[in-house]
């Protein structure tokens, strides 16, 4: 029998992976795409179309997926994957939890610390809940078209109620490593994930964001304050690249041409690549930042500590939403840093 694979929250993660599983044969998977009706609506019309992620470009047609706008549709699922934005954590688990069967899998692939502590509070006591974590970056690119713009391969718990979803990920193309310290890579990731809010601000490209020294101090400055909240935590962050954690803030703030032939990784980044947190204020939806740079102010604030630039770009995201699509402000380089340091 196919591997029946309910994606809980389709927005461009949740239609890439799922499209990737209904994709191939060889993962013979059953796909249902739970989202927001519009978009159910363009993936019912154009199925799905796929890019990048060094794959070719691919087209998923409408009779390979089915898609739902209610919770119910996880019936029946074999694994369920929770692709919904961090503050819709909860809702979702209490919207899915009449309908799962005792042995679904529940794997949480979203950004933050708190996925799936949250969905164990409020699933079913036993239910198997699987950290997952995607390393890269997705962004819509027009109707039920969703553009993969860096590398990177897929975590999740190493248990065994993640080994078929593993296997189906590995026969659809996508890598993917089962870990046994995934707190340690969620903690990693938001590190990388405190980028978001400085790429939205900038209005940039994340490899000409990445490329320009100023930003990347900003992000230094971001990182500083969460490595410092991690050490009064206990947690020390899994290393996910070439350079560890601890070092990352010295690398970030090296001139341009030094950090381009000391992190060439960093860079290899195509040039539709954007944050979802861009994407989140170009569409005029709230974002994640509760959940990235709100996660080290409250983390820091636990320890007696503060993150005062954090903070400061919790306002200033705040700020670009209340500005609504196309009117928040463009923030170079030098004004962004100048407005962080001021907050310290």
């Amino acid at each position: 029998m196919p591997l029946k694979v309910t994606v809980f929250g389709a927005g461009s993660v949740g239609c890439h992976l799922g499209g990737a599983l209904a994709a191939s044969p060889r993962a013979d998977c059953a796909v249902t795409l739970v989202g927001r009706a519009p978009a159910m609506a363009d993936v019912r019309e154009r199925g799905l179309r796929l890019s990048g992620g060094g794959r070719p470009d691919a087209h998923v047609p409408p009779r390979l997926l089915r898609t739902a706008t209610e919770a119910s549709a996880v019936a029946g699922s074999d694994v369920v994957l929770v692709t919904v934005k961090a503050r819709d954590t909860r809702a979702a688990a209490e919207a899915c939890a009449p309908h799962l069967g005792p042995h679904t899998a529940v794997v949480s692939f979203q950004n933050g610390l708190r996925g799936p502590e949250a969905l164990r509070e409020a699933l079913p006591a036993g239910t198997p809940v699987v950290a997952g974590m995607v390393p890269y970056n997705v962004l819509r690119t027009g109707p039920a078209a969703f553009h993969q713009g860096t590398a990177g391969a897929l975590m999740v718990d190493e248990v065994p109620a993640a080994r078929p979803l593993v296997a189906a990920l590995r026969e659809a193309g996508l890598p993917v490593e089962p870990r046994a310290d995934m707190r340690a890579v969620r903690y990693a990731k938001l590190l990388m994930n405190l980028n978001n809010a400085v790429n939205a601000l900038s209005g940039l490209p994340l490899r000409e964001q990445l490329g320009t020294r100023a930003y990347r101090r900003c992000l230094a400055l971001c990182q500083a304050e969460a490595l410092a909240a991690y050490r009064a935590e206990g947690v020390a962050p899994a290393r996910l690249g070439p350079v560890p954690a601890a070092v990352t803030p010295l690398l970030l703030r090296l001139p341009d041409g030094l950090f381009r032939r000391a992190a060439a990784a960093s860079l290899r980044v195509d040039a539709q690549a954007r944050s979802s947190m861009w994407e989140d204020l170009e569409r005029g939806r709230p974002t994640e930042v509760d959940a990235l740079q709100g996660e080290v102010v409250a983390l820091a604030a636990r320890h007696g500590l503060a993150a005062p630039v954090n903070a400061r770009l919790v306002e200033l995201v705040r700020e670009a939403e209340a500005a609504g699509p196309g009117g928040a402000r463009r923030w170079s380089g030098p004004e962004l840093y100048a407005a962080l340091t001021a907050a310290r």
